[in-house]
């Protein structure tokens, strides 16, 4: 199998990091994919997001979340994530502790081009 980096050097990625109410993650999980994998999610018309993003769950801490997704476009990222936050308002957003579902954005500087890739 051909390995591909994670992200694109250059792109962005989001990263959330947020708890979610003890004793409704189950929920929150199901209320997540019903909203993202649903044909209301702006997210996934826009030409700006290079890969669909992956919620993942604290191995740990299993109450901590993190959504991850790459875009070569953050300001196309905020614009969206506004509506959804003013207009949409997805029925999950209330299992978020503190209501504060707002992302950290890092550049990729750095990823292992495709033809050293190719060779592992």
């Amino acid at each position: 199998m051909a390995m591909v980096p994670l992200a694109k050097s250059g792109n962005y990625l989001h990263i959330y990091d947020f708890r979610v109410l003890p004793g409704h993650e189950e929920e929150f999980i199901r209320l997540f994919e019903e909203f993202d994998y649903s044909d209301g999610n702006p997210m996934h018309k826009s030409p700006a997001q290079v890969k669909d993003g992956v919620l993942c769950r604290d191995t740990e801490d299993p109450g901590r979340f993190f959504l991850i997704a790459e875009w070569a476009d953050i300001e196309e990222h905020a614009r969206i994530r506004k509506i959804l936050a003013e207009e949409i308002k997805p029925a999950f957003i209330k299992y978020i502790e503190g209501g504060k579902f707002v992302p950290k954005y890092v550049q990729v500087v750095s990823s292992t081009p495709q033809h050293l890739l190719d060779k592992a």
